[in-house]
């Protein structure tokens, strides 16, 4: 068995198509309109799906944003060097909202969050 998505709600499916190609750096590597149920699905990440988990965006047509509850956690990603990760979704139009921090007194981490307030943890990797 192994982890094949998650599925995050958007309210505006561009936007957040966006964020997570331009300032995340995945890849869109597929997009359906289902006209009949009246949602459109968009998959999208740093690899192909046979081989790696990625992340469903789901907007349904006509809403425009959810309350993220308590239940939603954190969507981690994995990089290399905390630092550069941080300047460089800066630069592409993100914002960090904790870090790069050291956590625990062993674990590089820093956050950002997508257009819909989704948090995005970045874990320093060897």
């Amino acid at each position: 068995m192994r982890i094949l998505h998650t599925m995050i709600r958007v309210g505006d499916l561009d936007k957040s198509v966006a964020f997570y190609t331009d300032v995340l750096g995945m890849t869109l590597l597929r997009r359906k309109d289902y006209p009949d149920g009246k949602y459109t699905l968009a998959f999208l990440g740093y690899g192909s799906e046979a081989d790696t988990a990625v992340i469903e965006l789901t907007h349904n047509w006509g809403v425009e944003s959810y309350d993220l509850g308590k239940g939603y956690g954190h969507i981690a990603i994995g990089v290399a060097d905390i630092k550069v990760t941080c300047a460089a979704i800066e630069q592409a139009g993100g914002t960090i909202i904790y870090g790069p921090a050291l956590h625990g007194g062993t674990t590089w981490i820093a956050f950002c969050k997508d257009p819909d307030g989704y948090a995005i943890e970045f874990i320093e990797r060897d």
